[in-house]
């Protein structure tokens, strides 16, 4: 009775286990989904820190030539900076020019008429992410404008998000190729000539090559107009392939040719010698002979050289995203590319072998069965992989983001924060794994159920039905019943040889129960469908930690944000004149009144300051003296007296103001209203 319910149970068992891993592929999905929803259709990893003439500004002559500053040196073409007058209509002369540094100007044209102008740019940062923007400044005095203030559709819209998935089943793609290859060669050579694993490294070369094509034509549009129309552009590809970020499309792509006949060595030779050395050490004699030449020994060398040439054609393809993309740029670039070499590597390792263990515990016939050899190397494997990951990790985050500030407050830090989370709980899946793998060595019985389901397989694939005389049939008339009922099966199938169709409905039958006692003995193991379970939850977090790293590697560094934060914030403060309004009472007659001091364009250098003076009612009004001190007690620095000139009635200027420095200033107007009634007004204002 207990052996009649164990099947029932297992299959019971497996069925869990499907419905399982089915949920668990929705969840992920929908999970991937709002990540990658979450994101922004554009990141830029280049920040514009500065401008001349700055945003909002207010100038009184039309400038020659307008310049702009980024956090990290940008690639323009022509066109990449356009200044357009308050009628749209363009007044630059269309060419950037390089003006040291991280500045870039480009010229204007003469005779600009007074009014509001916008300044809109489109560049790609140095580690190959589109960044566009806009602002405006005015001369002579603000106006409407028929432009409207908005970015341009840079790396969004349908090529954004085709660009988006591209990057993610590249990373994917590379994963299962270096992984599962690695897998292959350092924890179970059998897997070699296992069809599963074949196809599922052949898959991670061919996502790859297929993704690294795809974000090779879609280049062009991503960083550009962004239509669906230009992905087919041939002008456009052949300015990508003068890119840094199209030299590395096409290196991957010619490593991956490489890896193509890496693939047929592993898979082919490899793969025969592996079937080989297995029939002889089953003591079975085909009569070949060697030649006297030691087949471990060349066996031994194959492994060595696939291994050299793998490891060279996987740091290879790693190169090509560190060349590229956020190692290539920022503080330490030339520490930082092998870093992120090494990173790439130890998460190809840990999630492709992973994947590839999954794989052989779920789809891997019941006669080549991982061993419990082969997952204890790659447990020791995994190991080693996340601490290169970790070390290799501390380090990318703190170049990238710098501050515990930009850890809490920019999205890349939260990302970052939700990565490190995920690896955690990566990390303890694993390590309930590695108790699985304990029990499964320790389990006598894995072994014999391997090699009885094994035997049991071949004789159901070598039974053939044959045809009994009829003479042998009367002469087995007086046999026990087992012989007459093995003689009906067998008259049974030789009558339906002849019937293509009967011997077809054999053969399927044969092929569901073969594979239902496979399953039946992969289930049989309490040990080995614990180790699947816990290798499948691993693989389901690794999914969602890949769509993360994905959107990581496409959104502004924290370091990098939080600069530009704080440059958008000081050129806010800093843009356009500074006003203040100080109300003020000498108590004679005509005393009171308010005393407004603007500061153009009230940053450190030389600024414009003019003093208009009202009565109560608005009207301007003439006082003998006006004059203005600025001091910056926190540096110790003034007062420092200007005393302007009088333009109109009301009005006075002075022209050349010094602001030595940036800060809290304490602006102090006096006003004197007669010979002897004056007062002292004063006002804090954040300068420079």
């Amino acid at each position: 009775m207990t052996q009649a319910i164990a099947p029932r149970a297992a299959a019971t068992t497996t069925g869990g286990v499907a419905f399982r891993a089915r949920v668990l592929l929705l969840l992920l999905l929908a999970v991937i989904g709002a990540v990658l929803a979450g994101a922004a259709p554009a990141s830029a990893h280049a920040a514009l820190t500065g401008s001349d003439p700055q945003q909002g500004a207010v100038v009184s002559q039309a400038p020659t030539q307008v310049s702009l500053t980024f956090s990290e040196k940008v690639a323009m073409s022509d066109g990449s900076v356009r200044v357009l007058d308050p009628k749209g209509k363009r007044v630059d002369t269309g060419k950037a020019t390089d003006l040291g540094g991280t500045t870039y100007g480009v010229k204007l044209h003469s005779g600009l008429p007074d009014g509001t102008f916008t300044v809109t740019y489109q560049v790609v940062s140095a580690d190959s992410h589109p960044v566009s923007g806009a602002f405006t400044f005015s001369v002579g005095a603000p106006s409407e404008t028929s432009v409207a203030l908005s970015d341009p559709a840079v790396g969004g819209g349908v090529v954004g998000a085709l660009y988006g998935v591209g990057r993610y089943v590249s990373y994917a793609g590379f994963i299962l190729l270096v992984g599962g290859a690695a897998f292959v060669l350092a924890c179970w050579q059998r897997g070699a000539g296992v069809r599963p694993v074949q196809r599922l490294v052949v898959s991670g070369w061919l996502a790859l090559t297929g993704a690294t094509l795809a974000l090779l034509l879609l280049r062009g549009s991503y960083v550009g107009s962004g239509k669906v129309g230009d992905i087919f552009d041939l002008t456009l590809l052949g300015q990508v392939l003068q890119t840094k970020s199209g030299a590395a499309l096409v290196s991957r792509l010619l490593l991956l040719a490489a890896g193509a006949l890496f693939i047929a060595v592993l898979f082919g030779a490899y793969a025969r010698r592996d079937e080989a050395d297995v029939t002889d050490a089953s003591g079975k004699d085909d009569g070949s002979d060697n030649g006297g030449v030691d087949v471990d020994a060349e066996k031994r060398d194959l492994t060595f050289g696939l291994a050299i040439g793998g490891a060279v054609v996987a740091a290879g393809l790693a190169a090509s995203w560190a060349m590229a993309e956020h190692a290539s740029t920022g503080i330490q670039a030339g520490l930082a590319m092998p870093v992120d070499v090494l990173h790439l590597l130890a998460v190809a390792v840990w999630l492709g072998g992973l994947s590839t263990l999954l794989v052989a515990l779920f789809r891997a016939p019941a006669e080549t069965q991982i061993d419990a050899v082969a997952v204890r190397r790659f447990s020791r494997l995994a190991f080693g992989s996340v601490t290169v990951l970790a070390a290799t990790g501390i380090y990318q985050s703190w170049r990238q983001v710098g501050s515990w500030s930009a850890l809490t407050g920019t999205w890349y830090g939260q990302l970052l924060l939700i990565k490190i989370g995920l690896v955690a709980v990566l990390v303890g899946i694993a390590w309930i794994s590695r108790r699985w793998t304990a029990q499964l060595s320790e389990a006598p019985q894995t072994k014999a159920m391997a090699t009885a389901g094994a035997t049991a397989l071949a004789e159901l694939r070598t039974k053939q039905p044959t045809k009994v005389p009829a003479k042998s049939r009367d002469s087995s008339s007086e046999g026990s019943d087992s012989t007459d009922s093995d003689s009906r099966d067998a008259n049974s199938g030789g009558s339906n040889s002849g019937n293509p169709r009967r011997a077809a409905q054999l053969a399927r039958q044969q092929a569901v129960v073969a594979t239902a006692r496979q399953k039946r003995l992969r289930d049989a193991d309490p040990a080995r469908a614990g180790l699947r379970r816990s290798v499948l939850a691993e693989a389901g977090v690794a999914v969602v930690l890949l769509a993360v790293t994905t959107v990581l590697t496409s959104t502004e560094p924290g370091r990098t944000e939080e600069a530009a934060q704080q440059a958008t914030s000081s050129s806010s403060q800093r843009s356009g004149p500074l006003s203040l309004k100080l109300p003020f009472d000498t108590g004679g007659q005509d005393g009171k009144g308010t005393a407004e001091v603007t500061l153009d364009p009230a940053r450190v250098g030389g600024n414009e300051m003019h003093v208009f003076v009202e009565r109560p009612n608005g009207k301007a009004f003439d006082v003998p003296e006006v004059k203005v001190a600025f001091t910056l007690a926190a540096k110790k620095i003034g007062p420092l007296p200007v005393t302007p000139d009088r333009i109109a009635t009301g009005h006075w200027s002075a022209i050349g103001v010094q602001i030595p420095m940036a800060g809290d200033w304490e602006i102090a107007v006096t006003v004197r209203t007669s010979d002897i009634d004056q007062t002292t007004v004063t006002k804090n204002a954040k300068i420079g």
